[in-house]
């Protein structure tokens, strides 16, 4: 039988039971969709999180307290003096700047606003390190972290939040934990999520933050340690060169596990590609599972076609249709029934992740959503797939009709 013949009877079938036949791919419009708008939120989660993890720069290495790979006994703080040694060891030559940070939580006040957040106590370098530009006023400088001045760095957001606007504010005072500070510079917006959004940091002389905030461990503690490289193509030597510099001072045994964490951002975005991965896969099978479901609505209302039409099968069969024919004409319909779901299941999950991304957008959360061609694809595939799968049994319940027996069948 001929290809578009058999289309043809496939319509004219499914137009018979209009009604039916839209609450059948009512559940493959719902599958294909959940799978598109899922696989895209997935994929824009994981892109969104990548791209944070890009901002803060590629040739910048954390240096945490303690081992996560090993069981250390004891292991020693982060101290300014390890900061120090990196800073003027002639066998780190790789690394440009050192940047040791401390931080801390304290109420904020200004006039009639006030919040508790987190402070960072940075030293001059960290302006190099995360190449933060002023959009008015200076930086903290080397005298105030030796002189342990009460003064201030607000991020534009920051700034937005206490003073309503972010220029024309230095020189104004804002209160930190009870102590007033002396505004003495705003940075540039650089933008983020929350994740990773420096509009939002609040930078005080590392001096005074270990001298006011809240501490424990070792009076000179910090955190942890940003180390800027100068060639971030030679980020396993810096390492290897960080490694040797902190063994040293901390006075590590040759067969003992280091007591710190290097990471650099390749490890960083390592971790968020097998988060996001998972994630995505997850998201995905969601989806799968309500095409699973349609598939089975599928299945259920060709059985019903099936009995309502064993006459006509029976009268087929007698007039010289064979058995692939009636095969082929209820998997055509099974298939049909897929790909026209999936045509508007597509449609549909395109206008799911429309709205998401417009709503992370308004939420202050940009997550540009797009449906890619991939998901599309996929969608498009598996729905036909499921046509056939689900379809197939039927149909070859069909095909394997006695004429004798249908044409009796009542």
């Amino acid at each position: 039988m001929n290809i578009f013949l058999n289309i043809k009877e496939a319509i004219g079938s499914l137009s018979a039971n209009k009604l039916r036949s839209l609450l059948t791919i009512l559940g493959i419009v719902i599958g294909v969709a959940s799978v598109i708008a899922l696989l895209s939120l997935g994929e824009s989660a994981g892109d969104s999180i990548t791209g944070e993890i890009e901002s803060i720069g590629t040739n910048v290495i954390y240096i945490l307290q303690g081992n996560t790979n090993e069981e250390v006994t004891n292991p020693k703080d982060l101290t300014l003096r390890d900061a120090q040694a990196l800073a003027a060891s002639t066998q780190a030559s790789e690394i440009a700047y050192v940047a040791p940070v401390f931080t801390g939580s304290a109420k904020i006040t200004q006039a009639d606003r006030s919040v508790s957040t987190s402070i960072l106590g940075i030293t001059p370098d960290y302006q190099h390190v995360q190449n933060l530009n002023m959009a008015e006023g200076v930086f903290i400088s080397a005298a105030q972290v030796e002189g342990r001045s009460a003064v201030v760095v607000l991020g534009p957001s920051r700034a937005e939040q206490f003073f309503g606007r972010s220029s024309g504010v230095v020189g104004n005072t804002i209160r930190i934990g009870g102590y007033p500070y002396r505004i003495v510079g705003v940075a540039e917006a650089k933008g983020g999520s929350a994740f990773n959004n420096p509009d939002n940091n609040i930078y005080i002389p590392i001096s005074t933050a270990q001298a006011r905030l809240p501490r424990s461990g070792a009076p000179d503690r910090v955190q942890f340690i940003l180390a800027s490289m100068i060639n971030s193509d030679q980020a396993d030597l810096a390492i290897r060169q960080i490694r040797t510099v902190l063994r040293r001072v901390h006075r590590i045994p040759p067969r003992s596990p280091d007591d710190f964490t290097l990471l650099n951002q390749q490890d960083f975005l390592a971790v968020a590609a097998t988060i996001t991965n998972v994630l995505t896969i997850f998201l995905g099978g969601i989806g799968a599972i309500s095409l699973l479901v349609g598939g089975i609505g599928i299945m259920n209302i060709m059985l019903v076609s099936v009995t309502e039409r064993t006459r006509e099968i029976g009268l087929r069969k007698a007039l010289g249709a064979r058995k692939t024919d009636i095969l082929v004409q209820f998997l055509t319909e099974s298939v049909l029934l897929s790909l026209f779901g999936g045509m508007i299941g597509i449609a549909l999950g395109w206008a799911i992740s429309t709205v998401v991304s417009q709503i992370a957008t308004r939420s202050g959360t940009p997550l540009e959503i797009a449906v890619t061609l991939n998901s599309v694809l996929l969608a498009t595939l598996f729905s036909a797939a499921v046509g056939v799968f689900f379809g197939y049994y039927p149909a070859n319940r069909a095909a394997n009709l006695a004429p004798v027996e249908a044409l009796r069948y009542e």
